[in-house]
């Protein structure tokens, strides 16, 4: 006897149909939300994860399809051409949203692509204020694209408000914010730098690819618009590659998709698939590798052949007290240190790791090893990795699953042979 009995089908239907329970079927996101308030790693499972209408499957299908069949020429309706929308990205963009304590997400083919579009709220002639201490494809973005459309961008250590007073212009229209900083870890206040913008009509951006929604949730702290390498802890498995933005205002979300629309910058339907199914494990993943993480820069804060280690995890830190008030419960799993030595010898150590992997990107289960000066930041001026602190000898860490005792055994091998 079948221990599961089903329905019989339909007239006219396959066979073996499971009973479906159309109450839940039917609920949007927004009931589910009212209903009770929910935990983070809940609302990843449950917000923008509808159980499939046709069949009970509790993973919603892929939609691959590039266009969908219209009612009537020219009504508008939910889907009609995959740029436009598309409902497997449909999906991911409204759980991220949710994570984000936003109103709108919005998924793109890279994260990257996200930045651009972002960039592309400015107008000719119109300035731009970015920490010092920020992604090199940002500083690429900024210095090198956004300047052939007549866009300025100044660089200030954006952890002392000050700096922001001295760089600040009446045409500076947007402040771009990353915290923990990229690549040397620096936090900044986001609520006094959200209030500082404001009265001055100043747009805001953060990166929050480092802290993830797990741990900071700029919207929460006045922040205008949120940037994701989706391709980094989002996914978490290396296996995609996708951008997010989120806001926290339906016509600033508006604007945006309007210029997504436009440029086509889209994530794939099987990016939001792979992108949906890492949403569901972020928060687990991202606090086990916390707290490796914490493990490991304290290792290194006491080898000898360790000069500094910039990690806001550790008391000496000087945005430790800030990322403790800041950031939810923990400090974030990537870490970057400084070694006795040029960059030959900086180079033989990110070579000479055997769990730590050289390569760029970071935020996946595998732990990743690089060199910012040659790699991650090559993009940046010279000139300008020499005055921000992006040197020779500094070594990026993003810490993933392994054990940590294995890994602190990896790097203390490596930096035995220096």
């Amino acid at each position: 006897m079948d221990p599961h009995p089903r329905e019989a089908a339909p007239a006219g239907s396959s066979r073996g149909y499971a009973r479906i329970d159309r109450d839940v079927l039917t609920q949007t996101d927004e009931e589910i939300r009212m209903k009770s308030p929910m935990h983070f790693r809940t609302k990843a499972i449950h917000i923008g994860n509808p159980t499939d209408r046709a069949t009970g499957a509790v993973v919603p299908p892929i939609y691959v399809a590039s266009t969908f069949v219209m009612e009537e020429a020219g009504k508008p309706q939910e889907y009609d051409y995959s740029r436009s929308g598309n409902p497997t990205r449909g999906n991911f963009e409204t759980t991220i949203a949710a994570l984000e304590g936003g109103v709108r997400g919005l998924a793109f083919a890279s994260g990257m692509a996200a930045s651009h579009c972002a960039t592309m709220l400015l107008e000719s002639g119109q300035h731009v204020i970015a920490g010092t201490d920020i992604y090199g494809g940002t500083y690429r973005l900024l210095h090198k694209i956004c300047c052939r459309s007549g866009i300025s961008v100044s660089l200030a250590d954006t952890t002392i408000l000050e700096n922001l007073e001295q760089a600040v212009r009446p045409e500076t229209k947007m402040l771009w914010l990353e915290t923990p900083g990229n690549p040397r870890m620096s936090i900044t206040d986001l609520r006094q730098a959200a209030l500082w913008a404001k009265q001055r009509g100043i747009l805001t951006v953060v990166d929050n690819t480092f802290a993830t929604p797990v741990l900071t949730r700029p919207l929460e702290m006045g922040i205008d618009i949120v940037v994701h390498s989706a391709t980094k802890y989002l996914g978490g498995h290396s296996d995609l590659l996708g951008g997010a933005i989120v806001v926290g205002d339906a016509d600033l979300g508006q604007r945006l998709y309007y210029t997504q629309n436009a440029t086509g910058g889209v994530m794939s339907p099987w990016d939001s698939f792979l992108a949906s199914r890492g949403l569901k494990t972020l928060e687990l993943r991202v606090r086990e590798q916390c707290r490796s993480a914490q493990e490991i820069a304290n290792f290194l804060s006491r080898h000898p052949r360790v000069s500094r280690v910039l990690y806001p995890g550790l008391t000496e830190h000087p945005g430790h007290s800030l990322a403790k008030k800041q950031m939810d419960g923990a400090y974030g799993a990537m870490l970057s240190f400084e070694v006795e030595g040029d960059l030959t010898q900086t180079k033989r150590l990110v070579e000479s790791t055997k769990l730590f992997r050289l390569a760029v990107s970071l935020g996946a289960v595998e732990s990743l090893i690089e060199q910012p000066a040659t790699m991650s930041h090559a993009s940046y001026d010279r000139a300008d990795r020499q005055e921000f602190g992006i040197t020779d000898s500094l070594v990026r860490l993003s810490v993933g699953l392994e054990h940590p005792s294995d890994l602190i055994r990896d790097l203390a091998e490596a930096l035995g042979k220096l």
